[in-house]
């Protein structure tokens, strides 16, 4: 099981626009991300309307975090992109369990109880911890070539 291609993508993305820490094209946002322009822009569109990211108009356009990076987390972002994480479908209001839906179906207990452990493990990590420990692995990477 992997999160969709969009979703990693889009981590990529948000982590571009924490270390700049300002305002970044598009075209350098998808160099930067190894993410191709087309695909660039579609996920920007919805990490603005997750309210992630800003987008600015024009020829000083481009795009650059909304929040303090310590406040975007994992979760936020890749359900930006995907919708509420749930570990399964019968967890959703749109699928709901065929099994019991009072809660007296053993699996949509266990299945509730990884949901939680999944979103509460996402919402553990932060753009600002996370660049902060992206940027030491480099500079240890960079001493060893040395």
């Amino acid at each position: 099981m992997y999160i969709t291609l969009e979703a990693d993508y889009a981590v990529r993305i948000v982590s571009v626009l924490c270390t700049d820490g300002g305002r970044v094209d598009a075209k350098t946002i998808s160099e930067r991300s190894c993410v191709m322009l087309r695909f660039a822009l579609k996920i920007l569109r919805k990490l603005v309307n997750a309210d992630i990211i800003k987008s600015y108009k024009g020829t000083q356009g481009g795009y650059m975090i909304n929040r303090d990076p310590s406040e975007i987390t994992l979760r936020q972002v890749i359900e930006a992109i995907e919708g509420t994480y749930y570990f399964s479908r019968c967890l959703s209001d749109e699928n709901g369990c065929s099994r019991g839906a009072d809660g007296a179906c053993c699996y949509q207990r266990a299945f509730c109880d990884i949901t939680n452990t999944v979103r509460d493990k996402l919402d553990s990590y932060n753009f600002a911890d996370l660049t902060a420990q992206s940027e030491e692995f480099n500079n240890n990477e960079q001493e060893r070539e040395l």
